[in-house]
């Protein structure tokens, strides 16, 4: 039959066949996406992106529909105001113009330059180890380390409020899997020793260094006494404690003085460091060289580009430049800390930048969130599936960048919105 229909017709039949085809596969693909997303708006975690219009710093310009509003930002990662500092923005113009945008390629065949070479070395440097290897970001340098360092001869214990990052990192291992309660030494021990008995090759405890939906500082000098007791290796995640804890800035394990007692510590440059993109693995060089050779995610992801390899560069270099950066953090964060909590606030976590504000309710934390944009400054309620049901809050996060102005007119709106809402009763 098909050979009296033209050879035109048939080629318009198979086209239109292969259209109505992927038109069904479409449509029912479009199906399964909608009610995922009614799913989520019905269960209140459905997430909107505000639309900043200006560099991240403590005062932002915030899009709201036609309008632009000043509001002070208190949920950034940016602890010691750095973001738009101006030898920061200085130092990536210099590189941009040096160094190029980028370099299309990934580091083994032609992306390395001598400027990354240069900020791995001002790394080691900084954290006292003997060798730093650069990532697109700390949640690259999470999902490159285990399956590189661990087999199914060893073992890895992970804190159980670890970030996203660190347990999707272990899945791509095939070490057999510990996890212990959050900050539970007790526990840990527990873990430690089940791994033991079972003859492991190697013992990784996994934690990060401050947990950031908490503000809690992982107990790593108990960590470290551990781990020498049952000769297990201590993986970091320092990302919220980079240029934030530690008498010069250098971390947790600065903070408790067991900086020759950590074996590997991962981190971010898009925090503290500068604000813009980038991770590293710093540490032991043995182990530095072995994930050049097998770490998936640095052989297969293009070199970090020079603006933010300058960036990352100076924002190192103001940390010992200006030591009074650390000290505003602290000063700023005790005061925060102390006037909520004097006016009744429940406070989560420890000493910390990270200031959870407790409200339970998921609906209260995005109505206390607007309510406080009303009064220019920029908070975001927390709730499930990013912290656990009935523990919704306000996550602030002090920076170095606010003024004592900007802060107390921060603590006086938190003060109004508290009692308008009900959540402070006086």
């Amino acid at each position: 039959m098909l050979a009296t229909i033209p050879k035109t017709r048939v080629f318009g039949l198979f086209c239109r066949g292969r259209r109505t085809f992927a038109s069904q596969a479409s449509e029912s693909l479009s199906a399964i996406l909608k009610k995922e997303i009614h799913d989520v708006k019905n269960a209140g975690t459905f997430k909107t992106e505000r639309v900043i219009a200006s560099p991240q710093a403590s005062q932002i310009k915030v899009l709201n529909n036609a309008s632009v509003d000043d509001e002070l930002c208190l949920c950034a990662n940016n602890y010691l105001g750095l973001s738009n500092h101006p030898k920061v923005v200085e130092k990536a113009k210099q590189y941009l113009d040096s160094h190029g945008a980028g370099l299309s390629s990934v580091r083994f065949i032609c992306g390395t330059q001598n400027i990354h070479k240069n900020l791995e070395d001002k790394l080691s440097k900084f954290h006292g180890t003997s060798d730093t290897i650069l990532y697109a970001s700390c949640f690259d340098a999470n999902a490159g380390i285990f399956e590189t360092l661990l087999n199914a001869q060893d073992a890895v214990i992970s804190d159980a409020l670890n970030h996203a990052s660190i347990i999707d990192g272990i899945r791509l291992c095939k070490a057999s899997r510990y996890r212990y309660k959050n900050c539970d030494m007790e526990d840990l021990e527990k873990q430690l020793q089940d791994a033991t008995e079972k003859g492991t090759r190697i013992k990784l405890i996994a934690t990060d260094g401050v947990f950031s939906m908490d503000g809690k500082i992982a107990p790593l000098d108990e960590i470290c006494k551990l781990a020498e007791k049952y000769s297990a290796l201590v993986f970091i995640d320092d990302c919220h404690s980079t240029g934030v804890l530690g008498k010069t800035g250098r971390g947790t394990a600065e903070h408790f003085g067991v900086q020759d007692k950590v074996h590997i510590v991962n981190s971010t440059l898009g925090k503290a460091l500068g604000g813009a993109s980038g991770g590293y693995t710093t540490g032991n060089a043995d182990i530095i060289t072995l994930l050049r050779q097998r770490s998936r995610p640095y052989l297969f992801s293009n070199s970090l580009p020079p603006p933010v390899v300058g960036a990352a560069e100076a924002a190192i270099d103001l940390i010992d430049q200006q030591p009074e950066l650390l000290t505003k953090l602290w000063d700023n964060t005790r005061h925060f800390r102390s006037k909520l909590l004097d006016a009744g606030f429940n406070i989560k976590g420890d000493m910390h930048p990270i200031v959870p504000i407790m409200l339970g309710d998921a609906k209260l934390a995005a109505e206390f969130a607007s309510a406080m944009s009303g009064f220019g400054i920029y908070v975001v309620g927390f709730s499930y599936p990013v912290v656990p049901k009935d523990q919704a809050r306000i996550r602030v996060q002090i920076s170095a960048g606010l003024s004592d102005d900007q802060l107390d007119r921060a603590i006086q709106a938190f003060l109004k919105v508290g009692k308008t809402s009900g959540v402070l009763k006086n």
